[in-house]
This record gives structure tokens, sequence and C-alpha cells, in this order.
């Protein structure tokens, strides 16, 4: 199943699963990330630099990765009030240039927010076509109620 908000609070429950498609991170990803953020650190940048640390070659920066795994949801305009934040964000493998990522979201929690809002509580896991989880933590989304 797609990763989708697609309906309001009231029809989600705790221990749902979704799935996304996947998407390749390629070298412009990276470099065009690094131009938006200023964020050069040449572990992610440097080829020659990252040759002498411990992944052997650049990686892609965590907030590249987790920005890239937003897009990978779809969200239906009129039920997604916003995006409400996320927690526990652990970046727990490297993610490189190449690698394909998707997602599993598990429903963790509801949460009322307002007589029309609840905020509804994920488990991310950002995986790499290993099946290896890359990065993992909770992710909150405001949608309306019926």
């Amino acid at each position: 199943m797609i990763i989708i908000f697609n309906k309001c609070y009231e029809d989600y429950q705790v221990g749902e699963t979704w799935y996304s498609r996947g998407r390749t991170l390629t070298e412009s990803d990276l470099v065009n990330f690094a131009s938006l953020s200023g964020d050069w650190f040449p572990l992610h940048t440097d080829m020659e630099y990252a040759k002498e640390t411990q992944f052997k070659e650049r990686i892609a920066h965590g907030m590249l990765v987790l920005s890239i795994s937003t897009g990978l949801m779809l969200l239906e305009p009129g039920i997604i009030v916003a995006f409400y934040g996320m927690d526990n964000i652990r970046f727990i493998e490297p993610t490189f240039i190449n690698d394909t990522i998707s997602l599993e979201m598990r429903v963790i929690d509801k949460k009322d927010k307002s007589k029309s809002t609840g905020v509804i509580v994920t488990k991310l896991h950002v995986k790499k076509q290993t099946g290896k989880t890359v990065t993992v933590g909770n992710l909150s989304m405001l949608v309306n109620k019926e």
C-alpha cells in the first residue's frame, strides 16, 4: 500500500502500515541540497576526503534523506492540515549516491488535538534497496476530522 494521508483522523487505526515507491539518490541531489542548505561538509561533497573515512565514499546528508522521504509520501489536500513534527530521528546507516530509498510507516498513536483535527503519529523507517533501515524516527501529521 502506498503511504498516503488520504482519510480523516477517525479512519486511521494504530498498527496500520504503509509502504512507498522508491527513489534513487543522485550526485545532483547531493550537490543541489548542499547549494540549497549551505551544508558543504566534505563527507557529502569531497570525493577525496570521503575516501579516507570509514564510509570510503560520499554519503547523502541525513537531512536530504529526510527531505526526499517527505516527497515519497502522497498527501491529500483537504485532509492534511500541516506537518506536525518529527521526534527521535536517528541516521543509523549511510545512504550513498545511487542508493534507492523507500519508506515504511506504521501508525503508532493518535492524539485528539481539537474539535476539527487530530495528530497521526507514525514510526518512519527509511530503507534502502538492501532492506536495511537507514533512518528511523517518529513523524506526526495534523489531519482533519470528519
